[in-house]
């Protein structure tokens, strides 16, 4: 039975494991794998803590290496997808050697590891902060690594109209502002339904709807809407009680 405790520190631990092989493939130029492999780390996020509840098997351990996970998945994956995605705008090629360019570009393509940082102040925060038990206040570093690997796998994949978004102009301010969102004190509505009232889950309904249309017509790519979706929701419901 001890064997047991063991089970969601293993699944945490998966879900480093495929956060730190999505960064290794972000490097390669391939941040369509990246992105598959940050759905399938956030499937182990869900499960470790799904697990800790069902075999009563928490650790202080296992918290520490949640929030390690979940800043190599979340934080530095996205963030080296994002530099693919810079590199992608500037050159044309989603493959690069960092110094065969100039200083400029380095920092140019060094400028989406902010995101690492915010990600990683984002849960040292959380980890302290008692008022976050049903609900967040700020956006989660996986939802945030979650919109920033499927919007670059459109870009990636689908190709066309969507390259205009790799450019600086639009990826650094994007960034930016996802910084903001993982440390600020806005209040995310909690996605956990205590009963299927439809005017009590209207946003909850609401959002379930946008996901499966946004995956229907984008795949992968359409996690980035869903996450928009999620983020107006609350940004009303934030706005309503101010």
């Amino acid at each position: 039975m001890r064997i047991l405790q063991f089970v969601p520190n293993t699944l945490t631990s998966l879900n480093l494991f495929f956060g730190a092989t999505g960064m290794m493939l972000a490097f390669q130029g391939r941040p369509d794998l990246t992105a598959w492999c940050i759905l399938i780390a956030a499937f182990f996020d869900f499960t470790d803590g799904f697990a800790a509840r069902m075999l009563k098997a928490y650790s202080d351990i296992g918290k520490e290496l949640d929030s390690l996970a979940d800043l190599i998945s979340f934080g530095l994956a996205p963030a080296a997808a994002y530099m693919s995605l810079l590199h992608f705008g500037l050159t044309g090629s989603w493959t690069f050697s960092f110094f065969a360019h100039d200083f400029v570009t380095r920092l140019l393509l060094l400028a989406p590891f902010v995101l690492a940082v915010f990600s990683a102040l984002r849960l040292a925060k959380f980890n302290i902060d008692t008022r976050q038990t049903e609900s967040f206040l700020g956006l989660t570093t996986t939802a945030t690594g979650m919109f920033s690997v499927s919007l670059i796998y459109l870009v990636y994949v689908r190709g066309g109209d969507w390259e205009m978004l790799a450019t600086p102009w639009f990826v650094l301010p994007v960034i930016a502002v996802f910084c903001a969102l993982l440390v600020s004190e806005i209040p995310m509505f909690s996605l956990k339904f205590k009963d299927f009232h439809f005017q009590r889950n209207l946003s909850r309904y609401l959002l379930i709807l946008i996901g499966a249309v946004s995956l229907l017509f984008f795949g992968i790519g359409g996690i980035a809407f869903t996450v928009l979706g999620y983020l107006l929701f609350s940004l009303v419901n934030w706005l309503r009680r101010v």
